[in-house]
């Protein structure tokens, strides 16, 4: 009875699913940005689906990520338990900062969202249409001043693109760099800068409100309930997007890797997911693997292209 009882009790243990893996998230930024909030996104997703049954989420700011990657690559190297969300900013950060660490030393996993940039200036202003925003850059690209986030980020080369398309010299552009969102907004709201430009969730509750005048977006079709153009469609041939990621750890083994694609597979079809991505007006960019690899190989490489064009990389 007791060998029957035993072998019972082994049958049921190999019969119960792996332990969920827990996962730490770092986020290489601030508490309150859109890698920090895609890394408690990712938290509560994971738990919620039980996918992880414990997730933290550690913030290390400085430098559009790169100080995070840094630490990052040298300290999880072999562990299948860590994460780093990046992005579009990063791969700018990386190559304006000059960061001896790069996305090639971490294994990326997959892209999970997107969001649009959005051109706006305070609703005081004197300029109606991204047409006459564009007159006042040809006329003289230095006063016009653009208020955006961090230097070689996805706002920086939102403009450079947008002078490029118009036959402005990107070098010439007078873009002032900001730290936070929130900065970024009060010196457009204060009427210190000629126009901002971020994301467009970043700007969307000041639009509705009506202190903040939308000129055009980045994306390459009318954005479904937002009353603008897309720079395209105002004759400026530029389509952006602000897409994020989450990586693993260098040094994975294969077997390694495939577990956490499978848990980023599972999560990014998950409903808690998919409610999140409607919730924060984020695009489902998901790409993972391969195809991941390959698509942020193109932007890397097209990024370094736009960040010579400006004058930020030799």
């Amino acid at each position: 009875m007791k060998h029957f009882i035993l072998a019972s009790l082994v049958a049921g243990a190999l019969a119960l699913p792996a332990h969920a893996a827990d996962y730490t998230i770092m986020a290489p930024a601030a508490p309150g940005g859109g890698w920090d909030q895609t890394a408690r996104s990712l938290q509560t997703a994971l738990q919620e689906e039980g996918i992880s049954g414990n997730v933290q989420v550690v913030n290390v700011p400085g430098a559009g990520g790169t100080i995070g990657i840094a630490q990052f690559a040298s300290q999880q190297k072999g562990n299948p338990n860590a994460l780093i969300v990046g992005g579009y900013v990063m791969v700018g950060a990386i190559l304006t900062n000059q960061s001896p660490v790069t996305l090639k030393d971490v294994t990326p996993i997959a892209r999970l969202t997107g969001e649009y940039e959005a051109i706006v200036v305070p609703a005081s202003s004197e300029i109606q249409s991204i047409d006459q925003l564009v007159e006042a850059l040809k006329k003289d690209p230095g006063a016009v001043s653009w208020a955006g986030g961090s230097a070689g980020g996805t706002d920086h080369i939102a403009v450079g693109l947008l002078a490029k398309a118009a036959g402005v010299d990107p070098t010439k552009i007078n873009y002032i760099a900001y730290s936070g969102g929130g900065e970024a907004l009060a010196a457009i709201l204060g009427s210190q800068v000629t126009a901002g430009v971020s994301s467009y969730g970043e700007f969307e509750a000041q639009v509705k409100a009506g202190t903040l005048r939308l000129l055009a977006v980045s994306s390459e079709e009318r954005m479904e309930g937002v009353d603008a153009p897309t720079l395209k469609e105002a004759g400026y041939d530029v389509v952006l997007q602000n897409w994020r990621m989450v990586a693993a750890a260098p040094g994975l083994s294969d077997e390694q890797k495939a577990a956490v694609l499978a848990d980023i597979e599972k999560l990014a079809k998950s409903p808690t997911w998919q409610e999140t991505l409607k919730t924060k007006n984020w695009a489902d960019t998901y790409l993972a693997g391969d195809a991941f690899d390959a698509q942020l190989a193109k932007d890397i490489s097209a990024t370094e292209t736009i960040l010579k064009d400006i004058g930020l990389v030799k």
